[in-house]
């Protein structure tokens, strides 16, 4: 049975006076990954995100579930060891939003493809019984089966090994509606303005609802802080007038991604050149019937909501693709550019007096930041959570929890609730390089196709004719996946914001005007049409 999430009915129960065991501030991965997890144990659980789920960081990744191969070259095996761990799990819990995927490591000298196989082949060794495939030594012809568009020029041979990807966004809605189903309360566009303090201690939370204005207080036993790259502002919340603030516990990172046609890397495999020209990564992805070209690791200070990227990011991104691409792409080429900040931790010390602190080693540039998560909990009884990686985020949860747990701030139960618990839609699906459609709702398609408009499209993809929106996906969105705006729709529930974003602007309108006959009231399109300009703008 698909549910309809009524945000009346949500706010109702929000607003009916109770003691939370959970209040978690935050819906990107590692929030909800933290509400689903509590509320397979049985807490109850509240969790308010400002925005949209995944509206920051956790829909703008790479849109890989990876152990990666960097940190293992930089030789943090228990991270990539984890990572290979949960990568499986993710995998098997939600096969219809994460898969496995072939890259190709093109090679283009001799001592290439011996080092890039062999610490492949570790990859391998530690992945053991859930390796998703065995690496393989390619000749340059096979390379080039593989990957039709390479350059060929000086082409040695390759490396073939396999990992995964996934839609982020919308593995965490599906994350969020998992937790509902688990009797969490789950609420987006209601920012937390504010912590209730009593005696020192953070008991509550105020928070306000972005749509009517209304207030609410809500009385927690703990309050966890996974609010991403702007964990500190919440931090800031929690000390006494006229204390200075807190040294900083995330260095943002900016990394961008540029979207291209598949025609620039048809087929069915990723390519990965695992050292550019500067030491960095380099990805070209298929992904939803595109490739997604990316990515960099750019320091920032400013922590804008929609950060734009910079020249020398695109340069970068178009520079290295033009020496493995055949056909080089342009900034004419770009459908799409869109910018994530990670949530880098700093080198702990100098997280607060009288802090408990965990967190792995961290380094001084942001590419070689640690990708480990921290867990800090304050002398209030603030438990944030920042840092991680996308992959990691039902282990993070657990470590949450676990130190929530340690300190008695709420009972104890016992791990391993999330292990091998499928979420919402699980079933099989087509690969995620297709064009998206029904299939990305794996056992939910039915109740898709019984909704009105379920064969009137919105947008086809223009080189498959395949996929695409329909005008029941709108409507599934509002009435089953809590969206409410035109870009919790095209951004998040659909991706076509980040897929080609001038589409995005012209299919503005009619998504509006259907979720204006679902929500009941008026649907501005504007805003959404000035986004979308901005993600169709390349500098």
């Amino acid at each position: 049975m698909t549910p309809r999430l009524d945000r009346a009915a949500l706010l109702a129960r929000l607003a009916t006076p109770r003691n939370w065991d959970l209040a978690i501030v935050g819906g990107g991965a590692t929030g909800l990954g933290v509400a689903l997890d509590a509320a397979a144990r049985g807490l109850a659980v509240v969790l308010l995100e400002a925005d949209d789920f995944a509206k920051g960081t956790s829909s703008r990744a790479t849109k890989l579930v990876h152990g990666g191969v960097r940190y293992l070259a930089q030789g943090n095996v228990a991270l990539v060891r984890e990572a290979l761990v949960e990568r499986s799990t993710l995998l098997a819990n939600a096969p219809h939003l994460a898969q496995r995927l072939p890259f190709v490591v093109p090679t283009y000298s001799r001592w290439e493809q011996p080092f890039y196989g062999i610490g492949l082949k570790l990859y391998d060794a530690l992945a053991g019984a859930r390796g998703l495939g065995p690496t393989e030594w390619l000749s340059a012809r096979r390379t080039t089966e593989l990957l039709p568009t390479v350059a060929r020029a000086g082409l040695a041979g390759g490396v073939r090994y396999w990992d995964g990807q996934f839609d982020d966004a919308r593995l965490a809605v599906a994350l969020a509606r998992t937790a509902a189903a688990r009797g969490a309360l789950v609420l987006n566009h209601l920012p937390v303005e504010g912590l209730v303090r009593d005696a020192g201690r953070v008991v509550g939370v105020r928070a306000r609802d972005s749509e009517s204005g209304r207030h609410f207080d809500i009385a927690a036993r703990c309050v966890i802080n996974a609010a991403g790259v702007w964990v500190d502002a919440v931090r800031d919340m929690d000390r006494d007038a006229g204390a200075p603030a807190r040294a900083p516990m995330v260095a943002p990172s900016q990394g961008v991604h540029l979207v291209v046609d598949r025609a620039f890397l048809p087929g069915t495999h990723a390519l990965m050149v695992p050292k550019t020209s500067d030491g960095r990564v380099l990805f070209a992805v298929p992904w939803l019937g595109k490739t997604i070209l990316g990515t960099t690791d750019t320091p920032r200070d400013d922590l804008a909501l929609e950060p734009e990227p910079f020249t020398a990011e695109v340069d970068f991104i178009l520079g290295e693709a033009a020496r493995y691409l055949a056909r080089a792409p342009a900034r004419a080429d770009v459908r799409s550019v869109w910018v994530g900040l990670r949530p880098l931790v700093k080198p702990p010390g100098d997280e607060g007096e009288g802090e408990g602190h965990e967190s792995g080693a961290a380094q001084v540039h942001t590419k070689t930041l640690s990708r480990e998560h921290t867990v800090v909990v304050g002398r209030s009884g603030l438990v944030t959570v920042t840092g991680g990686k996308w992959t990691t985020y039902r282990a993070m949860a657990e470590d949450v929890l676990e130190r929530a747990m340690a300190r008695g701030l709420v009972p104890r139960r016992p791990a391993g609730a999330t292990v091998r618990l499928p979420l919402v839609g699980a079933a099989p699906g087509r690969p995620l390089a297709e064009p998206p459609g029904e299939h990305g709702y794996g056992s939910e398609a039915e109740v898709l196709r019984a909704l009105p408009g379920a064969t009137k499209w919105l947008w086809r993809d223009a080189e498959s004719g395949q996929g695409g929106l329909s005008e029941a996906m709108v409507r599934f969105a509002a009435r089953h996946e809590m969206a409410r705006t035109v870009e919790d729709v095209l951004a998040r529930r659909c991706r076509l914001l980040f897929l080609d974003a001038a589409e995005a602007a012209r299919q503005a309108a009619p998504v509006a005007a259907l979720l204006a006959e679902e929500l009941g009231h008026a649907v501005d399109a504007a805003p959404f049409v000035a986004l979308a300009r901005q993600y169709a703008r390349v500098p």
